[in-house]
């Protein structure tokens, strides 16, 4: 286990995710993710979190891992075609995930995700969390879209909560 590590996760709290997003902020993202949902079938979740939790700390675990079973605990892949995304943002280490489900996965390869995250880390570097957010929502279903697109007409029911999560 690194000292320096622990110490950022120490020190950024979860005032910190209230401030870089706050309500407002958490409500339009909630609101991008309904509107990009109405041109796909997936279902696109966010979550973010100040700072690991103490057991991935303690065995020095990456974010993608936590990532991985906030996907899991989020229910995101209890979608009927497989096609549930996750973007997830760990803040003390600047970290930026997006897990996909098996349904779109294999569509999909990993360094088209990467791109989408590098879209978000841009925005942050400039501290402004909520657009980066909303584009890389907006990424997200634009390549759902490609892969599952509505036809006309079709009901899409809404099989995940749109609403982002703050861990």
């Amino acid at each position: 286990m690194r000292l320096k590590r622990w110490l950022k996760h120490w020190l950024v709290t979860p005032r910190r995710v209230h401030r870089m997003l706050p309500p407002e902020s958490l409500e339009r993202i909630r609101a991008a993710i309904a509107q990009t949902e109405t041109l796909h079938s997936g279902e696109i979740r966010f979550a973010v979190e100040a700072s690991l939790p103490w057991s991935y700390l303690k065995r020095d675990a990456p974010a993608r891992q936590r990532a991985t079973m906030v996907f899991a605990k989020l229910r995101v892949w209890d979608t009927e075609a497989n096609n549930g995304v996750l973007l997830y943002v760990d803040l003390a280490d600047h970290a930026i995930e997006i897990v996909a489900d098996r349904g779109i996965a294999r569509h999909v390869p990993r360094h088209e995700w990467e791109a989408i995250c590098n879209v978000v880390r841009e925005h942050f570097r400039r501290d402004d969390f909520e657009a980066g957010v909303i584009a890389g929502v907006q990424a997200i279903g634009a390549v759902l879209a490609r892969h599952f697109p509505l036809v006309p007409g079709e009901v899409n029911p809404n099989e995940l909560s749109d609403k982002p999560v703050v861990l």
